[in-house]
């Protein structure tokens, strides 16, 4: 997956970018979880939950390294969300 490619080009896990990738990995694995057990309540919020902390994460990177956000954005196919 998308994963070993940031880990053997970035060994600094605690980045911003790898723990986007990370969290990304959690929601793709979660939301197929809950497509076959959608009344799983408890994970429907550690699902809110991760992608708060990824959308937090996604917001610094916007602000202060806008070209990595960029080049992650695209290399995970994630949209840009209209926040606000």
């Amino acid at each position: 997956m998308v994963k070993k490619k940031v880990i053997s080009e970035d060994e600094n896990r605690g980045s911003s970018e790898f723990q986007v990738v990370h969290f990304t990995n959690k929601i793709r694995r979660l939301t197929s979880h809950l497509e076959f057990h959608r009344k799983d309540y408890l994970s429907q919020r550690g699902l809110r939950k991760i992608l708060g902390k990824r959308q937090r994460l996604l917001s610094y990177l916007s602000k202060k390294k806008r070209v990595s956000y960029k080049e992650l954005m695209n290399q995970l196919d994630i949209r840009e969300s209209k926040t606000r």
